[in-house]
């Protein structure tokens, strides 16, 4: 078996149509595992309709919870915690789990040992199918940390289902923006795809974007995603991937029909309307597919 290549769909800012795109693509593509790994606000499944056939619970950190028949209401706990995580409310002392840090002090010291460190579960991941193949998708719940580590499992998850069925290509939609989940993301990825679009928001975060994706060493190619809705901004845009040798991939007009797709839970590719909009498509997958290989 080759070994497995993953192209990754990034963009520096939400509402690019980055995962429009990525389900086009998914559409498009064979012998694939698909993962959706933008947890914190995930909607791959409203394009591709993916039955869930494994859900797995996801724990992050620890925080502490006090057993109420056992303290004692010292306020040990309360005086140590620089994090105010421990509330008192009718004499009864507890913690607020959303501002537990999880350092364990409270615990160590509690002169009763009225004080356990318990996992919480933050989210579920998915293993799903569809029409095009495997998805590998999650969710965390909302206000939870750990999304960088569940990118992690969902990744790992893809892999490991790669492996067991012999597929070689991993196509992930990536979360926006350059934080945790995203360097999670571009972890282990051999081509990302960068989307943008022709603002000054959508121009900013392409170069931040470009910048962590050449940190991780990872070759890039640019979409313009509605190009001429500004014009002048879409050759700033073509200027900077010439100046940073990007190639530019494909450049996709504003459309109805595009528009009309989506609201119909459908993507491009598939409509009789859209024909000049799936041609481009079609060649930014024939691009990425030439960089990492059959």
């Amino acid at each position: 078996m080759k070994s497995i290549k993953e192209i990754v769909v990034l963009s520096g800012k939400g509402g690019t149509g980055k995962t429009t795109i990525t389900a086009s693509l998914a559409k498009l593509m064979n012998d694939k595992v698909i993962v959706d790994s933008d947890v914190d606000a995930a909607d791959m499944f409203i394009l591709l309709d993916p039955e869930i056939m494994e859900s797995n619970e996801f724990k992050g950190k620890s925080v502490a919870v006090i057993d109420q028949d056992k303290c004692t209401g010292c306020n040990r706990c309360r005086e140590l915690c620089n994090f105010n995580a421990v509330e008192m409310k009718d004499n009864k002392y507890s913690v607020n789990e959303f501002m537990c840090d999880g350092c364990n002090l409270c615990a160590i010291e509690c002169p009763v040992q009225a004080i356990d460190m318990e996992e919480q579960i933050v989210g579920e991941w998915y293993r799903s199918k569809t029409d095009f193949g495997t998805m590998i998708h999650a969710k965390l719940k909302p206000g939870a940390e750990n999304s960088g580590n569940l990118v992690t499992m969902v990744k790992h998850q893809a892999r490991r289902n790669a492996e067991d069925n012999s597929i070689n290509h991993i196509l992930i939609d990536g979360p926006p923006g350059i934080g945790c989940p995203v360097t999670s993301s571009l972890s282990g990825a051999d081509f990302t795809i960068i989307v943008t679009e022709p603002s000054l928001s959508g121009v900013h975060d392409l170069e931040r974007i470009y910048s962590l994706a050449d940190s991780f060493n990872v070759s890039a190619g640019i979409v313009i995603n509605k190009f001429d809705i500004n014009p002048r901004l879409t050759d700033k845009i073509i200027w900077y991937a010439e100046d940073k040798h990007i190639p530019v991939i494909g450049i996709i007009p504003f459309d109805d029909c595009i528009v009309n797709a989506l609201m119909n839970k459908e993507t491009p590719v598939e409509r009789s309307d859209c024909g000049h909009i799936k041609e481009i498509i079609k060649k930014i997958h024939q691009y990425a597919i030439s960089e990492i290989g059959e």
